[in-house]
């Protein structure tokens, strides 16, 4: 514990949020302790801005400014601060290890006297920074992974890692500006569900992962799919906490469907907390210190800054992010 206090002073949660400039917090304050914050200063952190709308509104009547760290820009400058991607890659890496204690095979073809193990199939859907560490984690398992994603231009990376790129003709599709896979329509969802069913039928463990900040996670995975799986297999959804990739899936909870484990863990990188910690604390050490303005003692707020017109979104009482105007 010293080596995490040294130089700090302990003090009271109440006294932290009633004299701090700047708060630093991992999730939403509630509206009592938005209350005792000081005016004007400056709450940085995970808002989740989008269930917790009445936030922004609060702090725009307090004077107090709003710092939502989901909304850092995709862009390369950026990249050391987004705290999506650096708790996403390590959510990738916890969701295989949730997953192998619960299969009812090994990972890895096993040559033995007793025979041949082959080795478990895994299918991979949404290959963004955690499906990626998904097939990386699952291939040095010595798993056969094969994978899919809207955006046609990841088949290379997902080569890249020795996996299988599955192609799923799902008509015009592609990624936004900031490298996000574009919102299906329901028919092109329906014909995914319908074709990925069929490389369901004969994997062992299926990874979902098609969430969203700014809207409940699409059903990707039904009932009918769940039915043509091996009993035995393992089905994890990443997307649990923003409503589920997958029919009947329930946080935290291991659910038995026809001899199918579904599995939604909650704060996926805490599983790994040490790490999570350090990329976490990383991304809000760049954040502020590409700032913060050493000759006034304050944070540089200028919003002809990518990065700030991006995260700010309640700045000197006004509503800044036109997603939220």
């Amino acid at each position: 514990m010293k080596a995490y206090t040294k130089g700090i002073k302990i003090a009271s949660r109440q006294d932290c949020i009633e004299k701090s400039d700047l708060i630093i917090s991992l999730q939403p304050l509630s509206n009592e302790e938005i209350g005792m914050m000081k005016n004007g200063s400056t709450l940085l952190g995970l808002m989740n801005p989008f269930s917790n709308l009445s936030l922004l509104t609060l702090c725009a009547e307090k004077n107090i400014n709003l710092v939502s760290m989901e909304f850092i820009p995709r862009i390369t400058r950026a990249q050391k601060m987004d705290v999506l991607s650096s708790q996403a890659n390590l959510a990738g890496y916890a969701a295989v290890l949730e997953s192998a204690s619960l299969l009812s095979t090994a990972l890895p073809m096993m040559m033995t006297a007793a025979g041949t193990l082959k080795p478990a199939r895994v299918f991979v859907i949404g290959v963004g920074v955690a499906g990626l560490q998904a097939i990386a984690t699952a291939k040095r398992l010595g798993a056969r992974v094969e994978a899919f994603d809207t955006r046609d231009v990841v088949e290379e990376q997902v080569k890249s890692l020795g996996a299988k790129f599955v192609k799923i003709d799902l008509g015009e599709t592609g990624q936004t500006d900031q490298g996000y896979a574009k919102e299906l329509t329901p028919e092109q969802i329906e014909k995914q569900k319908e074709l990925q069913s069929l490389v369901c039928k004969s994997i062992r463990y299926c990874y979902n992962n098609r969430r969203s900040i700014c809207r409940p996670a699409p059903r990707i995975i039904d009932n009918k799919t769940i039915e043509k799986m091996k009993p035995g297999s393992v089905i994890f959804d990443m997307a649990v906490e923003t409503g589920g990739n997958v029919e009947g899936s329930i946080q935290d909870e291991v659910v038995i469907n026809n001899g199918v484990k579904i599995l939604g863990v909650s704060n996926l990188a805490s599983r790994v907390s040490g790490h999570a910690s350090l990329a976490l604390s990383n991304n809000f050490n760049h954040w502020i210190c590409d700032f913060y303005n050493k000759e006034n003692n304050e944070i540089n707020f200028d919003f002809e800054d990518d990065i700030i017109k991006s995260s700010v979104l309640v700045y000197k009482g006004k509503i800044m992010n036109e997603r939220f105007q």
